[in-house]
């Protein structure tokens, strides 16, 4: 598999078991464990808890339980990992939207979005860097420092979810949630060159951001 291929491309070579999630997942640890050293986007990780569930995937879909179109139907993103800013909270991360008062609180919940994510089948992995409470335009805060463009270290990645977005384009997640109020998820997506989209506001439940 290629790091680049599409989120959509592996859920499906993963439902008709040309590849197992398993591998998927481990294939971009082991991407953000080569790649965070140089640009610190990724803050937290459940990478034993991702691969476990990759695996439950595997025997799932080894079980022939459910046919292929039904998975498409009810788990377009079976088994594929995906990471998220540090302002939402996921059970069992730290959430700390960069501020140092709350460096040492840990998520109790899954925000809306995540229990969506997770219904679609997708496997959360890990937590990015963001500015403190979002509100910069450079992601860099004095509880996990600063995040490096890839493409130049010496540059930024934007804010604030510029931990995202330069972790995406270092290939280390298939894809990523955001959140954008005033260019929030556009900003970054625009200095890392990837793409990058704004829902229509109130689509989609905030609790727990």
């Amino acid at each position: 598999m290629s790091y680049f291929e599409s989120a959509t491309c592996l859920a499906k070579k993963i439902r008709t078991q040309e590849i197992t999630s398993e591998e998927v997942v481990k294939t971009f640890i082991r991407r953000i464990k080569t790649v965070n050293p140089i640009i610190n986007c990724v803050v937290d990780n459940r990478f034993d808890l991702a691969l476990e569930e990759a695996r439950k995937v595997d025997q799932l879909l080894q079980s022939g339980q459910k046919d292929e179109e039904s998975l498409e139907i009810e788990t377009p993103f079976l088994g594929v990992p995906f990471t998220i800013k540090d302002c939402f909270s996921v059970a069992g991360l730290h959430y700390t939207s960069g501020l140092v008062k709350r460096k040492d609180i840990i998520g109790k919940f899954d925000s809306d979005v995540v229990i969506l994510m997770k219904k679609a089948g997708a496997i959360m992995l890990a937590i990015t860097n963001v500015p403190e409470m979002c509100m910069w335009w450079e992601s860099v805060n004095n509880v996990y420092g600063r995040s490096r463009n890839p493409y130049d270290v010496n540059r930024t990645v934007g804010g604030s979810s510029g931990g995202e977005a330069g972790l995406l384009a270092a290939a280390g997640s298939p894809f990523g949630i955001g959140s954008d109020i005033g260019g929030s998820i556009r900003l970054p997506a625009f200095f890392n060159g990837i793409f990058g989209h704004k829902p229509t506001s109130g689509s989609i439940k905030k609790f727990h951001h």
